[in-house]
């Protein structure tokens, strides 16, 4: 009987739809008829069709049965856990680090590329954390996670150790200390402590990393430590060491300076307090405080002369001149820098403070105008260069070699308005200059992307400025940072060029990101070491 009358039919068929349709039309007009091909299509278009021939939908993830209601691919519950994963960083199994992109990024001590293979673990799932999530876990910006993952490795133990926690990386893994080294130093304005002399974490960091291993030995443990606060200055800046060196000439030279024991034998401990206290001035002087600095300076060169090393009394006075330089005093600087080699006739030969104290002279004369003068000066501190291979000036000078001479002579360059001069010298110091000097290097940049936009060529000074962002990351230098600022204001009648106004947003939000670092000198560390 179903195989004649047309509901039973559209019933056997499934087509409920059909059915329901044949019905009402039956009602409304008592006449009963088969529907026409057309009809049926029209129905199976608007009308809900239910076959039980179709499979079940599951969850991905659990495998439960989906409800009808769910057109996703994972049930309510496991759609809620998937979101609270991106609130907190996973708890991950022990093995987890044994993964070879994670070994290897430790190995490098490369917190960048570590984030990277830890966003790409298989035990994420198939596809990567994304960027921003963990951006976020990290309390940073996209834009810095990506220039982190992709850049130089980062130093600064600030940045690092947070990181690593946030993360769970297991501390017997890094290369950096979790607990003993992490304790905050001395704030500038401490009272002195009478403890034993001991390396802050991130003068150790500098000293244990791979480009602190080629740091000279020493038996001198002041000397040691003076090596090692300059490699890490090199890396991280004054900005980040300046309270911390002023903590240990207060906990640990002073005391031995006002103490019985004013010389042990090799050093005298009154040129040693010269050494670290000129050390502190520079550090001052990076973070932006050329007031403090110049106390730093006065102070060290009478320690220097109480010490007995007129290496050193020239060497501050050359520093005591590029701080005149920075202060637009360039008369002033020239006498400071004659007043070193002063200091210098009647002591065993040191051409390469000699050339420092000649390149100090050329600035001061480029500064005023005198290109004469400024080259004979130049061609001095060249020729003192080429004699400094067998003389060796105190160990507590630090040292200039043709990097530091060339970064001189663009600088020189650029104020006479050479600038094809002041380009090759500027690409000379970024091919001398080791990755161990990253401030070098990035002025070296800054330098290069001046020349470049004084010579009309945005476009190749925007990328050059780009690869100096991706350098800077961490480094607490506040002449960094300014000349940021400066190069802002010169890109600024350019932004008609798409490549400038590209690029501006960048240097705006990096300028952002930099401000935040330099909230460590206090209004009363005036008086500071």
């Amino acid at each position: 009987m179903g195989d004649q009358h047309p509901i039973w039919r559209a019933a056997e068929l499934r087509e409920f739809g059909i059915a329901l349709m044949y019905l009402m039309y039956k009602t409304e007009t008592g006449i009963a008829r088969p529907r026409s091909p057309s009809e049926i299509n029209h129905s199976r278009k608007s009308l809900p069709v239910m076959k039980t021939g179709d499979k079940a939908r599951i969850c991905h993830s659990c495998d439960t049965r989906l409800a009808r209601s769910n057109q996703g691919a994972q049930c309510a519950p496991c759609q809620a856990k998937a979101r609270d994963r991106f609130n907190k960083p996973p708890a991950v199994p022990a093995d987890f680090w044994n993964a070879e992109p994670l070994r290897t990024a430790l190995e490098n001590w490369h917190i960048g590329r570590l984030i990277r293979a830890y966003r790409h673990h298989p035990h994420h799932g198939p596809r990567a954390l994304p960027q921003d999530v963990v951006a976020r876990w990290l309390d940073i910006t996209q834009t810095q996670l990506s220039r982190i993952e992709s850049g130089p490795p980062v130093t600064n133990l600030d940045r690092l150790i947070p990181w690593a926690r946030t993360l769970g990386v297991p501390s017997d893994l890094l290369w950096f200390k979790l607990q003993k080294e992490t304790q905050a130093p001395p704030t500038a304005h401490a009272p002195p402590r009478a403890v034993e002399p001991s390396l802050p974490a991130a003068v150790q960091h500098a000293v244990f990393s791979p480009l602190g291993s080629t740091l000279p030995s020493s038996e001198d443990p002041d000397m040691t430590t003076l090596h090692a606060f300059r490699a890490a200055d090199r890396q991280v800046g004054g900005g980040h060491l300046y309270p911390t060196i002023t903590s240990y000439l207060q906990s640990a030279l002073a005391p031995r300076l006002f103490g019985s024991q004013t010389n042990r034998g090799r050093t005298s401990i009154f040129t040693a307090a010269g050494g670290f206290t000129e050390m502190a001035g520079w550090m001052a002087h990076d973070a932006g405080h050329d007031q403090i600095a110049r106390q730093h300076f006065r102070c060290s060169l009478d320690l220097a002369r109480m010490g007995g090393d007129p290496h050193l009394a020239a060497h501050i006075y050359a520093s005591m001149s590029h701080l005149s330089l920075h202060q637009d005093e360039p008369g002033k600087a020239i006498s400071l820098a004659r007043q070193g080699h002063a200091e210098l006739a009647d002591t065993p030969p040191a051409p390469a403070l000699s050339a420092r104290l000649y390149a100090m002279e050329a600035r001061g004369l480029a500064a005023l105008a005198d290109g004469t003068a400024c080259a004979d000066a130049l061609k001095h501190a060249e020729k003192a260069l080429e004699r400094c291979a067998d003389d060796k000036p105190s160990p507590w000078v630090s040292p200039f070699d043709a990097g530091s001479l060339a970064s001189e002579a663009a600088r020189c360059m650029r104020q006479l308005g050479d600038l094809a001069e002041a380009e090759r010298q500027a690409r000379q110091i970024i091919k001398l200059r080791a990755d161990s000097h990253t401030r070098s290097r990035a002025f070296a940049r800054l330098l290069l992307v001046t020349v470049l936009i004084a010579q009309g060529r945005s476009d190749e000074a925007c990328f050059q400025a780009r690869e100096t962002l991706n350098l800077i990351e961490g480094l607490s230098s506040h002449l960094v940072t300014q000349q940021l600022d400066e190069l802002r204001a010169l890109l600024q009648p350019h932004r008609a060029n798409s490549t400038v106004a590209e690029f501006l947003p960048c240097l705006e939000q990096a300028l952002r990101d930099r401000r935040g670092l330099y909230s460590w000198l206090s209004s009363d560390a005036t008086g500071a070491g």
